[in-house]
């Protein structure tokens, strides 16, 4: 399995009235996260003529992040069956390593032309193994 990984630091566009990393801004940073890792591991042709869509988000909110927190987030593909991709995501607090956010998000592979669900090959398959 394929970790990718980056840093975020909070900014104070991502708080909510609490003063904590708003809810929206989490489900934002699983989906860019999720795209990056996509975009940075599959080659171009691979890429061409297929599209990612989002089926079913599953996030548990264990603490909270504030402004000028360093979070890491860090995601895999956890499960693949047919067109359904299932991607685990995680972030936590880099100082103290404490999971901030959990989540598993099922991804389905579309055909861009017809938009029409496609089996997830065993070459797309083995980008992130």
């Amino acid at each position: 399995m394929e970790t990718f990984e980056k840093k975020i630091t909070v900014s104070l566009d991502d708080l909510d009235d609490l003063n904590h990393v708003n809810n929206v801004r989490y489900l934002q940073w699983i989906q860019d996260i999720s795209k990056e890792h996509w975009q940075v591991a599959a080659p171009t042709a691979m890429k061409d003529g297929i599209i990612w869509v989002v089926k079913n988000h599953n996030i548990d909110y264990k603490n909270s992040a504030v402004l000028g927190d360093e979070i890491v987030v860090r995601t895999h593909i956890a499960e693949t069956r047919g067109a359904i991709s299932v991607r685990c995501v995680e972030m936590y607090h880099h100082e103290t390593n404490q999971l901030l956010v959990r989540s598993h998000t099922e991804w389905c592979l579309l055909n861009a032309s017809t938009l029409r669900p496609m089996r997830i090959s065993e070459t797309i398959k083995a980008v992130f193994t």
